[in-house]
């Protein structure tokens, strides 16, 4: 299939990738559109950054600064984060298990579009009269006051884009549930997919407050309803309720893929199973139980009064145990094992201190009584960035450099990864851990610029520095993959040596039916036992047989296209005279689309047993 590829013309690869339904390619699509916004997301940072480098700077107006501060956090959350992480567990879940595809190939594609063209809704905000600016959380006191169309921007992309975020979760859910291979019980699964699995429950469960909350937002901007406004008998609280209801759940539908991704490096690059594996499965489902205990420790100081802080106190808490676990496993693996320090594994080894002085900040947020001191300080900052750049970017790197080959069938230069491993490892430290006394000295958060003479000076200016030193290591990263496409030397199935689970059982990139029959498993990290027993492969679990495929649907890409026309007619609705047409337009492009989808008859295509045969042939000798 890849000759076929390159043989291509660009129209015909674009149209592919515009119409694909496999699971690999909308993995490699989630990539390209994730980098895209994490770079996008980390300029809006270095805007932050240089802003704050001195004192009384000008560099950035205080309004400007409120949209690059709401847009950065945004953008980094739901636009990048999510989707990279999407982008892992569709390129891997699905190999992992041993199945063909998803369960919904279409709803996998319609999933990535949503997501997509909800993101270039919220930052087509720019270029049309300003973008939100009520912080990333768009706390109801300030998004409802917020002039402009900036925070209707934010409501309706998110809400898109987090339509198809929910379809994503729902289709790993059924897939891992209905299409494991013969023989992978639940507790023989890979910790990425343990992972997944959770993950995607908690997409099920969390994203449906966030849904409610910005409709309610929608319905309070737009149509004068009064949800939010305590004139009218509203209560702004209620958004914080339903915004953090999902918004703590989130931080480990992004956390809890990471730690996948560690456990599968510290396995392999210690040549080693992973430490107490059933403690590790039970501590993922416990912390994404006890993710949505915690939700309101995020308003401590909003007057809840003593008894729901003690126990939002408590929940918090307890929720450090299974973390616990799970960092004390990672390190049993390490111990006695043949570690190899390649970029993958050293991603890994730093994540650890840096994690854990991340959950140690939280543990301090959790006490009730401390967070009055910390609260909305840049004590808050450091801790979050601590969690999500020290546990979820570092995992995005690592698994970038360990999936790699097999997305694209070529190696990422190991010295160009060490590189931006060091360079990015400083600059973090540089930049978050002074952030904590920054924060501890009394400097609030979301605050544009600071006087001279108030001791702030020279931690801004190093926590900047160190903003440069990320910014140059993502560069590094960069010239990395170009050099890498460009060189082209493609690898074989297992290109790291020590493979442990399906997904290394098979040609890099796999082809695009994943496997010509289906494995049989036999235990936990089931390749290494194959090779442990001197196999080449896995042990088929079927006779070669036709494999049934679903066919490419451009479909998925219109039904959101009808949205994002319709979002724009939803919002100037009332201060223009097409308002109205527009947002019937969008939503019969949208309600027609799904109209041709259910009529046609599409039952996809075969590949037959003798073509395999052949591809096989040439896949062996590769």
């Amino acid at each position: 299939m890849s000759t076929l590829a390159q043989k291509k013309g660009f129209g015909a690869v674009l149209w592919d990738y515009l119409t694909t339904v496999d699971h690999k390619k909308i993995a490699i699509l989630y990539l390209i559109a994730g980098g895209f916004f994490f770079l996008l997301g980390g300029l809006e940072a270095m805007f932050i950054r240089i802003q704050l480098a001195v004192p009384n700077n000008d560099f950035v107006s205080a309004g400007l600064y409120n949209e690059i501060l709401t847009m950065h956090g945004t953008t980094m959350i739901f636009l990048a984060a999510m989707p990279l992480i999407f982008a892992f567990m569709n390129a891997v879940m699905p190999l992992q298990i041993g199945a063909r595809d998803v369960a919904f190939p279409f709803l996998n594609s319609l999933g990535f579009w949503l997501f997509f063209f909800g993101g270039v809704f919220l930052n087509l905000s720019w270029f049309l009269g300003g973008a939100p600016d009520a912080g990333w959380t768009s706390y109801a006191s300030l998004s409802i006051a917020s002039e402009g169309h900036g925070i209707d921007f934010y409501a309706l992309g998110l809400q898109i884009s987090g339509a198809g975020t929910l379809i994503g979760g729902i289709n790993f859910l059924v897939t891992i549930i209905n299409m494991r291979a013969p023989g992978m019980t639940y507790m023989r699964m890979p910790m990425f997919t343990w992972a997944t699995f959770v993950t995607s429950a908690l997409i099920l469960f969390a994203f449906p407050a966030l849904t409610v909350g910005l409709f309610l937002l929608i319905f309070d901007r737009m149509f004068g309803s009064n949800f939010f406004d305590p004139a009218m008998g509203g209560n702004t609280i209620i958004w914080e309720h339903f915004f953090w209801i999902f918004g703590h759940p989130e931080v480990y539908i992004l956390v809890l893929p990471a730690f996948g991704i560690f456990s599968e490096i510290f396995a392999i690059f210690s040549r080693k199973r992973l430490f107490g594996y059933s403690s590790m499965v039970f501590a993922t489902v416990l912390i994404g139980f006890l993710g949505f205990m915690v939700w309101a420790h995020h308003m401590f100081t909003t007057g809840m009064g003593p008894i729901a802080n003690a126990i939002f106190a408590v929940a918090t808490m307890a929720i450090a145990v299974p973390t616990g676990i799970k960092i004390f496993n990672w390190l049993f693996t390490m111990w006695g094992g043949s570690i190899t320090f390649t970029t993958p594994m050293l991603w890994a080894v730093a994540f650890i201190p840096s994690f854990v002085a991340g959950g140690v900040t939280g543990v301090m947020l959790a006490s009730a009584a401390q967070d009055y001191q910390y609260h909305d300080s840049y004590f808050v900052v450091a801790h979050f960035h601590y969690v999500i750049v020290g546990g979820v970017v570092f995992a995005l790197f690592a698994g970038a450099h360990l999936y790699w080959p097999k997305m694209f069938g070529t190696m990422l230069n190991e010295f160009l990864g060490k590189i931006t491993f060091v360079l990015f490892f400083i600059g973090f430290h540089l930049t978050f851990f002074i952030q904590h006394f920054l924060g501890l000295w009394g400097m609030p958060r979301r605050i544009f610029t600071f006087l001279p003479g108030q001791g702030l000076e020279t931690a801004n200016m190093v926590s900047t520095v160190g903003a440069f030193f990320m910014a140059a290591a993502v560069i590094i990263m960069l010239i990395n993959i170009v050099i890498t496409s460009v060189k082209n030397e493609k690898v074989g199935n297992d290109p790291w040596g020590d493979g442990r689970t399906l997904e290394w059982a098979i040609p890099s990139p796999p082809p695009f039916y994943n496997f010509k029959q289906l494995p049989l498993v036999r235990g936990l990290d089931a390749y290494w036992l194959e090779k442990m027993e001197g196999k080449k492969g896995m042990s088929p679990a079927e006779p070669l047989g036709d494999i049934h495929m679903p066919n490419n649907s451009f479909i998925p890409f219109v039904i959101s296209l009808g949205l994002f026309v319709a979002a724009f007619g939803a919002m100037y609705r009332a201060e223009h005279s097409w308002g109205i047409p527009v947002l019937i337009f969008g939503m019969l492009i949208t309600l027609g689309s799904m109209f041709v989808r259910s009529v046609k008859d599409d039952h996809g295509y075969h590949i037959h047993k003798e073509d395999l045969e052949d591809n096989n042939d040439k896949g062996v000798k590769a």
